[in-house]
Formats: C-alpha cells, structure tokens, sequence
C-alpha cells in the first residue's frame, strides 16, 4: 500500500497542481494577515464570500457570467504561452472582438441563428487577424510580441471609442452604441422571460425565477468548448505538435522541417481568435452593446492571471476562471455586509499570481515539509 501511495506523494509534489493550490492557501492566508491588520476578522471575511457565491442560484449564475470572458481570454494567452509566445495583447484583441460584434449585431438583418453565427465569426476573425498582425511582425522583422500586442491594445481602444462617435452606430451623447438587435442576443429565454407568460411561469417556479434574473447566457458553455478544442489541438493534432514544438525550441523545429515563421503567425492569430470570441460572448449575451472606455476592461489582462493559475491547459483555465469569477463577485460583497476594502480582493490574486510564478519556493516548501514527514 505505501508503494503507489508513495509514488503519488512524489508526483504530487512535483507537480504543478501542487504549486498552484499552495499558492492559493497562500493567497487566502496573506489576504487573512492583511484583513487582520485593517482590524477586520478574515474568518468571517471569507464566509460572506463563501455565501456570496454559493447562497443562491441567481449568485452562481453571476459567478458564471463573470467567469466566462476570464476563462476564454485566459485560453487566449494559455494558446500562445504553450507554442512559446506572450500574448499580453489579449485585452486589445477582446476589444476588437466586441467592438465587431456590437456592430455585426446591430447591422446586420438575419435569422436567429444565422446572425449568431455571423457576429461571432466576424469578431472571431476581426480579433484573429488583430492578433496575427503581431504574429506577422515578430516573424517578418523580428519585433518581439510583448512591445507590438501592446502597442496593439491602445489602438484598439481608440478605434471602439472612435467608432462609438459614428452617428449610425453610437447613440449620441450616451457615450454607448444603439443595442444589437434581439436576434443576435444568446441570453437564455432572453425575450421569453419578460412575457407575461414568461412571467407567469417563472414566478410558480422561484429558483428558476431567481437564476433567470441574471443574464443567464450561452457564453459558460461555448468557454467549455473551446476549452476542450484548445486541449485537443495542442495536445492531439499535427498543428498542435508543430506549434509546440516551435515553442520549446524553434532551432530544432526548423531543422526538422517546421515553417517557424508561419507557425508563429498562426499561434497569434488563433490566440487572438480566442480573445475575440471572448468579446463577442460579452456582448452577445450580457452588455448587447459596448461604451465609451477610459482606460482597458481589464478582461486580457486578468486573462494572463488565469491562464498562469491554470497552468496554461484548457482545463485548468475553466477552473481558475471559475476562482477568479467567484472572488471577484463574492469579493465584492464584504464591503457591504463588512466595510472591508474590496482591494484585499485584488491582493489575494495579486499572491497568489506571485507565488505560482515562483515554483522553486512552492517546491522547497513542499519537500521541506515531505522531509519533516519522514523523519
């Protein structure tokens, strides 16, 4: 028996899932000292998170609608790292994404499915050839892909605010465009909900009721796809092996006959594929429009945190999107029921991004603590 339960004590502590839960005890324990000091018990801190994720149906419906752009931006930069490239222009792609959306959702007259279909494979495509045209730079002239993507992101701000001034698209001193029409909406029972028949359903049936209060949306379960096709194509396919292969080292792929350039272009423009669907789902399922931005959204940017936590694996995106969502919405809640700062927040996955980026300790913990076992 102390055989296999030997050997799996050694994987697990050379494992990167060892790593990554450390790093979230962590976290919480670091968030716990610093709600200490501000004078705050962490123990009932946590709680009130606890119940504002898991207390009703309707906060685990916003937990998953607050997950989903995280879990799929996360994809997005989880793509890249993985063929060896830093996609930190995931947030400048999501923009692109949304912004094509909200204009294909608005414009264009088609049939319910036909026009999902559409909206989403333009901002798919739009965001593709945004994230390609850094792909394309690195490989024609060598211009690394950190300083380009973000290059690329302010462009991309600029281009949403500018197209909201258009008269056709934006309404007019709102700061926000008109609503994409109902058929390019991918809310669950969207128009149905607010019938009187709807209504009148939903009111006999008041956890149904409670969840569709929400907008309850198709986005959680198109994450899950592309989070099992990234899976697949990196781990299950000749493009995957390619693109690997470049990432682990581009000299020995291209001495095996591997077209170093054309992979690099095509990692980026399937990264920022991703990162555009993840505006797209936004805007189709929760916003039905975008507005004027001050500063970026933020949804690339914590898309890095994820992908790092989830170990740059499709799986391991939904389940740190998951975390993230769950603290950023029941995080939120503290400051109501408590008067702590939601900043603390913030600081526990500020941690935790620390210490999954630092193995080396994780592991010297971990082997410190095996070694006290034994003894």
């Amino acid at each position: 028996m102390n055989g296999p339960a030997s050997s799996l004590r050694e994987k697990f502590l050379h494992g990167s899932l060892a790593i990554t839960l450390m790093s979230i005890l962590f976290g919480f324990l670091l968030g716990g000292v610093i709600l200490l000091v501000a004078g705050f018990n962490p123990l009932e801190a946590y709680w009130v998170i606890v119940e504002g994720v898991f207390s009703r149906p309707k906060y685990i419906s916003y937990v998953i609608i607050y997950s989903t752009p995280l879990i799929i931006t996360g994809l997005s930069v989880a793509f890249a790292l993985r063929t060896g490239l830093f996609n930190i222009g995931a947030e400048g792609q999501y923009i692109m994404g949304a912004l094509t959306a909200a204009a294909a959702g608005y414009y264009l007259k088609l049939p319910i499915l036909l026009h999902v279909t559409a909206a989403v494979g333009l901002a798919v495509l739009v965001a593709g050839l945004w994230g390609g045209l850094a792909g394309w730079f690195k490989a024609r002239f060598g211009v690394n892909e950190v300083i380009s993507t973000i290059m690329l992101n302010w462009t991309a701000l600029y281009i949403s605010n500018w197209a909201i001034t258009i008269p056709s698209f934006g309404r007019q001193g709102t700061g926000k465009t008109y609503e994409i029409q109902p058929s390019a909406q991918i809310d669950i029972l969207g128009e149905w909900k607010r019938t009187p028949e709807g209504i009148a359903f939903l009111r006999e049936h008041p956890m149904l009721w409670d969840i569709l209060k929400s907008p309850v949306n198709l986005g959680f379960i198109c994450a899950l796809i592309l989070a099992f096709a990234v899976w697949y194509t990196l781990n299950r396919t000749t493009l995957g092996y390619e693109l690997r292969a470049v990432g682990y080292n581009p000299h020995a792929a291209e001495a095996g006959g591997i077209d170093v350039k054309r992979s690099i272009v095509v990692s980026m423009l399937i990264s920022g594929a991703l990162a555009g669907a993840a505006g797209a789902f936004q805007v189709l399922g929760v916003s039905h429009r975008i507005a004027t931005l001050a500063i970026m959204e933020g949804y690339g940017f914590d898309g890095i945190a994820v992908s790092l936590i989830g170990n740059n694996s499709g799986p391991g995106c939904v389940f740190a999107g998951l975390l993230f969502g769950g603290l950023k919405y029941g995080g939120s809640k503290i400051q109501d029921v408590m008067g702590a700062p939601t900043e603390v927040i913030n600081i526990m996955i500020g941690i935790i991004i620390f210490f999954v980026a630092m193995p080396k300790l994780i592991r010297l913990i971990l082997n410190f603590r095996e070694r006290r076992r034994r003894t």
